[in-house]
C-alpha cells in the first residue's frame, strides 16, 4: 500500500533532519561534506517528516542521490520509492542525462528498490567503507564495498 505523502524542497536542516540523514549515511564527515551543497526533498505526511532525498550536481548534465532515508515506523510503504520518482521527475524536467546512486554491498533491500526505480548496477568500489569509523552490518552482512548504480534519463 502507498501512502500519499507531500514532497518539498528545504533548505536548512535542524537536529530532526540531521538525525534521519544518518538513517541514510552513518558518516557524519560524509554527511557534512556534501549537505551544504546539495538539494534536500522532504516527504511529509500531515506536517511530519517521514523521509527524506538529497541530490548533488556531480557533473553537467548528472546528478547523484547522496542519501535517502525514511524513518523506520514508515518503511516498507512506498515513501523511498515515490522520493525516487520525484527526483527522477524533476531531473527530466531540467533535461538532465543520467542519475546515479550508490549503496552498500549489504543493502539488499535498497539495490532492489533501486532496480525497481529503474537503476543499473555499474560497477563497485572495493573497500569503499574502509574509511568509517566503525564497521556497520546490514542484514547480517559486513558492509565493505559500494555498489553504483545508473539511471539513463
Amino acid at each position: 500500500m502507498t501512502i500519499k505523502i507531500l514532497i518539498e524542497e528545504i533548505d536548512q536542516t535542524n537536529k530532526d533532519i540531521y538525525d534521519l540523514l544518518l538513517l541514510g549515511d552513518e558518516s557524519k564527515d560524509m554527511l557534512n561534506d556534501y549537505i551544504g551543497r546539495s538539494h534536500k526533498y522532504v516527504a511529509k505526511i500531515s506536517e511530519e517528516i517521514v523521509g527524506i532525498i538529497v541530490i548533488i550536481k556531480t557533473r553537467p548534465k548528472t546528478l547523484e542521490i547522496v542519501n535517502i532515508a525514511v524513518k523506520e515506523e514508515f518503511q516498507k510503504k512506498g515513501i523511498g520509492k515515490q522520493l525516487i520518482k520525484y527526483v527522477i521527475n524533476r531531473a527530466r524536467a531540467e533535461e538532465n542525462k543520467i542519475i546515479e546512486i550508490g549503496t552498500g554491498n549489504c543493502g539488499i533491500n535498497q539495490i532492489a528498490l533501486y532496480q525497481k526505480c529503474g537503476f543499473r548496477i555499474v560497477g563497485v568500489e572495493p573497500d569503499f567503507f574502509k574509511h568509517y569509523y566503525e564497521e556497520f552490518y546490514e542484514n547480517g552482512i559486513l558492509c565493505k564495498d559500494m555498489i553504483r548504480m545508473k539511471l539513463y534519463l
